[in-house]
This record gives C-alpha cells, structure tokens and sequence, in this order.
C-alpha cells in the first residue's frame, strides 16, 4: 500500500517512499517530507554529482558535502550546480 506525504519539494502531496532510505534524522525528515518522484530526482542529480566531482563515497568528506548538497535541493529550493555541466535547452 502506497502512502502519501506532503511533499516539501514539489509543494503537493504525493506518494512517499516505502521506507526510510537514509540513516537518522535527516533520513526520517526525508521519508516524513519527500515523495517518490522528489527523491528519484534527487537520485539523478546525485549520480551526476558523483560523476562530475569524483566523488568518494568511502571518504567522509565526500559524503558530508553530498549529505550537504541533499538537503540544500530537497529542503532549501536549492538546485544543484555541477560545473561543466549544460542542462538540455527547451
């Protein structure tokens, strides 16, 4: 049974996620406030992240500042800026 949440990022209630994918509190603020769809997004924009920065996901410092970038998209309406990168035009 899907559940639904008012979603923080696209500002309308939506299909949550099933379970808490991220650890502690951060994790429950994501799965109490973000849907399916917001997530997926977010996903996609983290791979890019990953890719372009070279990412480490072994090093502490590397997932702090990914940790960082998370919350500034899903809760601050902070999109991602990746150097080098050119969204697809209209």
């Amino acid at each position: 049974m899907s559940r639904t949440v008012y979603c923080s990022f696209l500002k309308k209630d939506a299909d949550g996620l099933d379970f808490q994918l991220y650890p502690g509190d951060l994790g429950k603020r994501i799965f109490d406030n973000i849907s399916k769809e917001a997530w997926g997004q977010w996903q996609h924009k983290q791979t890019m992240l990953i890719n372009e920065k070279k990412l480490n996901m072994m090093d502490p410092e590397h997932r702090k500042l990914l940790e960082t970038e998370m919350v500034n998209f899903l809760f601050e309406g902070k999109d991602i800026v990746i150097d080098g990168y050119t969204p697809p035009s209209e």
